[in-house]
């Protein structure tokens, strides 16, 4: 096995980037998430015959190097928008998650990402959730808002992904414990824990490495 892949699925205010992150800067590899759909973003202007020419020059190393340098932001928030299906950037989005994790070890948040790999041996799927009062409470602290607006942003956020997830997997469900190889509790784990317990699983699942 040349490289393998954690994707991580996580509720709004759980801590699950931040276990992304750091499970990705203690493993050495790189952490994806906006930059994949900045890039799906940009490819689905092209027409299918461009599009071709760019995904085959994209492959190996030049591939991954592309994504690295766009910028990490890119996505609306979830939290002030519905849902609304956009299957050819979908499309773009698969091919290029596909793509990144033949190419190099590396940590996906989000993107249905457990679900597009789930036929690949080299990857670990992961689902971080907590308790709604500490997601209210982290929420509060990280983006300086009251408890109403955090309350309210984790449904809206939440939905989003629940919708999101549902649509592109034929009906799944996001929170399905089935659908992982781990699910955490971050506030009973801790972050620091969960980051731990990832590893570990890492070397149970590939002794290899």
């Amino acid at each position: 096995m040349e490289t393998y892949a954690i994707t991580v699925a996580r509720g709004f205010g759980s801590g699950g980037k931040e276990v992304a992150s750091k499970i990705a800067k203690e493993l050495g590899i790189h952490c994806y998430e906006n930059r994949i759909l900045t890039l799906a973003s940009q490819l689905s202007g092209l027409d299918e015959q461009l599009f071709s020419e760019v995904n085959e020059k994209m492959r190996g190393k030049k591939f991954s190097g592309l994504l690295k340098g766009l910028p990490k932001t890119g996505n609306p928030n979830p939290a002030a928008v519905d849902f609304v299906s956009d299957e050819r950037l979908f499309e773009f989005q698969k091919e290029i998650i596909e793509n990144l994790v033949q190419s190099e070890s590396c940590v996906i948040v989000g993107k249905c990402a457990d679900w597009v790999l789930k036929d690949y041996d080299n990857v670990i799927s992961v689902y971080i959730e907590a308790p709604r009062s500490f997601c209210v409470k982290r929420i509060m602290e990280k983006m300086n808002v009251s408890e109403e607006t955090a309350h309210a942003s984790i449904e809206k956020t939440d939905k989003y992904r629940a919708d999101y997830y549902s649509h592109y997997t034929g009906g799944n469900y996001w929170t399905n414990p089935v659908n992982y190889d781990l699910t955490l509790n971050s506030e009973r784990v801790g972050i620091e824990n969960c980051v731990r317990v990832i590893k570990e699983y890492i070397q149970i699942k590939f002794p290899s490495l």
